[in-house]
This record gives structure tokens, sequence and C-alpha cells, in this order.
């Protein structure tokens, strides 16, 4: 069962904010990442992305968070589903979000599914359903890899930022940047800030190109919080 949601979109400090739940004990939190190593979790969520029910206990079976793509996608039902579950929108300087996700995907058209190593194709296959969710359920016409204008890029974070804003309960609601430290984080989710220990700050722009990077080159993916 869930006990804290993330909103926010991908390259938004998503991959500090999972460090730091499971350092509060919030932990495992879902990712990105997860999906992308555990290959067994890409039926999971074909069913999620489909018109019927989802059981969300059985997508997060074994996590207590869930942060970023796919998870973030479905924010809204999550938090209905889970409705003592506190939600988390990360945010950052949409300008410089642009950049981040310009440069953190391989362009699609480059990459071909069946060059990958058997256990990620599927994880490629699932790709363009879930930034086809994310374009039906949150508005965003945007496709990891592909160009997107700077002026494009900020109405949309933007967009999206506000439209969180104004669904999510304003009591249940955390607008966070991994800048804001453990602070605003720990008062909201009412847990002890580590003492004399800084907030995690993981690069997310680089950490996902390591892992398409290696995802390309071997049939196992390790994800960069196991090191």
């Amino acid at each position: 069962m869930l006990k804290v949601i993330g909103a926010g979109l991908p390259r938004t400090g998503t991959s500090s904010l999972k460090a730091a739940l499971e350092r509060l004990g919030f932990g495992p939190c879902y990712h990105m990442f997860e999906l992308m190593r555990n290959p067994g979790h890409i039926e999971r969520w074909k069913a999620a992305v489909s018109d019927g029910p989802t059981d969300w206990d059985r997508v997060f079976e074994g996590y207590r968070a869930a942060v970023d793509f796919p998870a973030s996608v479905f924010w809204e039902e999550l938090s209905r589903t889970y409705p003592d579950a506190p939600i988390i929108l990360t945010v950052r300087d949409p300008k410089r979000w642009h950049a981040s996700v310009s440069n953190a995907f391989p362009d699609p058209t480059e990459v071909d599914p069946q060059q990958l190593p058997e256990p990620m194709r599927g994880f490629a296959d699932l790709m363009p359903l879930i930034t086809g969710a994310a374009e039906d359920r949150l508005g965003l016409g945007w496709r990891p890899g592909s160009a997107m204008a700077e002026d494009e890029a900020v109405r949309m974070f933007e967009a999206h930022t506000e439209r969180v804003r104004a669904a999510a309960p304003a009591d249940r609601l955390l607008v966070f940047s991994p800048a804001d430290g453990w602070g605003p984080l720990c008062d909201f989710l009412g847990v002890e800030a580590p003492a004399d220990e800084p907030f995690p700050h993981l690069n997310d722009t680089e950490t996902m190109r390591r892992m398409f990077a290696a995802m390309q080159e071997s049939d196992t993916v390790v994800s960069p919080f196991d090191s």
C-alpha cells in the first residue's frame, strides 16, 4: 500500500526524492528505474494503461512510495485509491527542465528495440503506451527523446504544476524542490530530519543517460540506487 504519491514529471529531482524517501523509511520507492530493471512489471503497467480497472496494490506490490513516470501519470487515480497518502509535486525551473529532458532520453528514431537485450524490449514497447497515457491523463503532448521548443516546454510544465495544485487536496499536497532540503519534506511527512546528513542530490539526467546506455549493452539493468 502506497504511503507517498509523487505527482512530479520526470527530471524534476525525482531520483533525489526517491533516495530521500527511502532514507526516511518510506521505501522501497518506485521509480522509472524499477520498471527498467524489472521486466516482470511490464505486464502490470500494460494493464494500468488499458481502459479497465487497475489493481494498484498489485502494481506496487512491495513498495511504499512511488515517484516519477509511470507512477506520476496516474497520480490522481492513486490519490483516490490511497486517500491517506500525501502527494508530493516536485518542481524546478521550467527552462532548466526543458534542457534536462532534451538531453536525458535517446531519440526514439535511433533506438531499434530488436537490438536491445531481450528483457528490455518489452520496456521499449511499453514507453509509447505510457507517454500516450500521460497525454490522455495529464494533457502532456511530450514524447521522451522528441524535439520540443523551449516555450512549448515551459507552457506544458507550468500547466502541469497548476493542474496538480488545483486538483490535489491542499492539506495533502507538498510542492517541493530538492533544493528545499530535509526541512519541508520532513515537516510535511511528520518525521524527524536525519541529523548531520545532507539531502541526497542525484543528477536525474546523467543517471538516466547512463541507464539507457547500460540497457543497450547488458541483459541485466542495475539501478544506480544499488551502488
